[in-house]
């Protein structure tokens, strides 16, 4: 079985997360999200939100395509958890250069813990390429529309955190 590791800290999950899980599925057999707890980022949602927003999204996705999803929050290194779930590939999205140098890093690091656990890289797609889930919080929280980042029921949730003025 091809199991594939589609780690990050979906703070909140978006549109561009949706369209990455979506295609990772078709390469692997089973597909681990992996929500990282990440302390250091100082999520807007706590673990047990972005957990269940995930698990949402990806009951959706599985009801139209089928597929197997798994998701895992984590706190370790990432090879480590690559390794708890039994993944040989872990999938990054790509929307710019910029992460494209940070990423490199990342798997040389990786690779020189496990060679065995490979990542792939895939490009987002280009009507989805500016979502970041940074800047979907900042315009929720500014009271900006958000509804074409992210979908009906993580916006809610951003409505619910960031109530709109009047």
């Amino acid at each position: 079985m091809r199991i594939g590791l589609y780690p990050g800290t979906f703070d909140p999950v978006t549109l561009g997360h949706v369209d990455i899980i979506q295609r990772a599925m078709a390469l692997v057999d089973r597909l681990v999200i992996g929500v990282a707890i990440n302390r250091d980022k100082g999520p807007l949602f706590s673990l047990e939100e972005r957990v269940k927003m995930v698990e949402a999204e990806c009951a959706a996705i599985i009801a139209k395509t089928g597929g197997e999803v798994v998701v895992h929050p984590f706190e370790n290194l990432l090879i480590d958890c690559a390794r708890d779930v039994g993944a040989t590939v872990i999938v990054r999205g790509l929307r710019a250069v910029a992460d494209f140098e940070y990423e490199f890093q990342m798997v040389g690091m990786n690779r020189a813990l496990d060679a065995s656990i490979e990542t792939v890289f895939m490009m987002a797609d280009a009507r989805r390429q500016a979502i970041a889930s940074k800047l979907v919080k900042e315009i929720a929280r500014l009271g900006g529309d958000v509804s074409k980042f992210v979908t009906p029921a993580v916006n809610q949730a951003l409505r619910d955190r960031y109530p709109i003025k009047p």
